[in-house]
């Protein structure tokens, strides 16, 4: 078995950041996952859609 780089102490105190801040970590997390598909795997189609998506549904495309 390997042992983790991450110190118990690290561990805790990323813990307690995510239990202190869960809606940010939350956006955070989900922010990574839409990079990560866009960099990775999503086709011009998919890209034309989300566009979409954000100019007629997104507040904050205003």
């Amino acid at each position: 078995m390997t042992e983790s780089k991450t110190s118990e102490a690290q561990k805790k105190a990323s813990k307690a950041y995510y239990e202190k801040n869960k809606e940010r970590a939350l956006m955070n997390n989900r922010r990574t996952a839409a990079r990560t598909f866009v960099r990775h795997y999503a086709t011009k189609e998919d890209m034309q859609n989300l566009i979409e998506i954000f100019n007629n549904e997104n507040p904050n495309a205003k």
